[in-house]
């Protein structure tokens, strides 16, 4: 029996039945591939979507304005953390299991979220307050792939930890029955043969 939780993956997270069988090819908890690859498909794309957006940002305008110099140095962070987060996306697609590209992806994601947060404050005081509400839309619609990846992370930090959980369980359990068996025999000394 399937259901589907919703809220979750934007209503596509698919659990399986309370015994918690998983699809063929899938860890158990966890989203299959194909789904976890479309999700950070929309988040890469949503991602290229900023970048016109952020290129329309002039931070070098607004010092005659009485910015701060930082708006320069805070809009080339997010130059770079744009073109970051879209390679961190495509790396976890191409390797969904992976803990370390998924926890990467979520920070860049998170770290983005807070420059554009700050330099849409000074768009809107120097420079164009339609274009801070566009780039603000822009931040609102991500927060959407945002928690689907830290959905995803937690998923796959719970999955992670059975894992571990059940190897160390197997570990222990053959120890055990190690410990248990009597200790092999010694083989007779070998016959050597007079001359």
């Amino acid at each position: 029996m399937l259901r589907s939780r919703p809220g979750v993956f934007g209503g596509l997270l698919i659990l399986f039945s309370a015994a918690g069988q998983p699809a063929p090819g899938q860890t158990a908890g966890l989203p299959p591939e194909w789904e976890v690859r479309q999700s950070l498909s929309a988040l890469a794309q949503q991602v290229r979507r900023m970048k016109p957006i952020v290129e329309e940002v002039k931070p070098e305008d607004w010092t005659a304005k009485g910015a701060p110099e930082t708006y320069k140095s805070q809009w080339k962070s997010v130059h770079d953390e744009l073109d970051y987060l879209i390679r961190s996306a495509d790396e976890l697609a191409a390797k969904p299991e992976r803990m370390t590209l998924a926890l990467d992806a979520l920070f860049r994601l998170q770290a983005l979220k807070s420059l554009l947060d700050s330099l849409g404050s000074g768009v809107r005081q120097y420079q164009n307050p339609a274009l801070a509400d566009l780039l603000q839309g822009v931040v609102t619609e991500n927060s959407v792939h945002g928690e689907r990846l830290r959905q995803y992370v937690v998923q796959l930090a719970a999955a992670k930890e059975h894992e571990l959980k059940t190897m160390h369980d197997e570990a222990q359990r053959c120890r055990s029955m190690l410990s248990r068996q009597p200790p092999p025999k010694a083989a007779p000394p070998a016959r050597t043969e007079p001359k």
